[in-house]
């Protein structure tokens, strides 16, 4: 966490995506920051990001969301972009079942290189191709919940909880902060993370 002397913002969050190639954290960070969706997104090369602000109890949270490429020859590099993050969303792809048992792996990856108190999420993506999916919903919540791991599904394509899922892990980090201020432990994480749908776009600043 840190506060802008210039007055911009209250508190700059840093928050990461892993997953493997072809999850979709490109798309949902499209879809949150800028309230799009393209079919052929390219693969991430290295690391990039996009910038998000809110407000949460009048301060401005900004957010660094920083999109990871999930190509193996690439981690290398990706592994120093875990450093000083408050945040890490696993994201996986519900009609892949290797990309939801490598879930597991980035997690131990993640957890090694984040401070220890960074908060954690795991959304299952591209929940519209209903009829090609192979991870049941229940498979996600159990491991969310024996890794205690806030969880939500997301559709990128359709708009889906995406919103939703990155405004929780937000503001979870943000209480994470405001309890550290004051000392006292922050809130267990909201396993299974229960969500209504949203289907609106919110407009980023990139």
């Amino acid at each position: 966490m840190a506060h802008d002397v210039g007055g911009h913002y209250d508190f700059l969050f840093k928050v990461v995506l892993v997953g493997e190639s072809g999850v979709g954290k490109s798309s949902l960070i499209q879809q949150f920051t800028q309230g799009e969706f393209q079919q052929d997104l390219r693969s991430t090369i290295g690391v990039e990001f996009a910038l998000h602000e809110m407000e949460i109890e009048a301060k401005k949270v900004r957010t660094q969301i920083w999109d990871t490429a999930g190509q193996e020859r690439y981690r290398a590099i990706t592994n120093l972009y875990y450093r000083r993050a408050h945040g890490v969303i696993l994201v996986y792809d519900v009609t892949s079942h290797p990309t939801f048992r490598a879930v597991e792996r980035w997690l131990v990856e993640a957890r090694a290189h984040v401070p220890e108190d960074a908060v954690f999420m795991m959304v299952g993506n591209k929940t519209d191709l209903r009829h090609l999916r192979t991870v049941d919903r229940g498979e996600g919540q159990k491991l969310a919940e024996r890794e205690r791991l806030s969880f939500i599904e997301t559709s990128a394509a359709g708009a889906v909880n995406v919103e939703a899922a990155f405004q929780a892990i937000i503001q979870e980090m943000y209480h994470a902060a405001i309890f550290r201020d004051m000392g006292s432990p922050a809130p267990e994480p909201q396993h299974g993370l229960a969500l209504h749908q949203h289907k609106g776009r919110r407009k980023g600043c990139c």
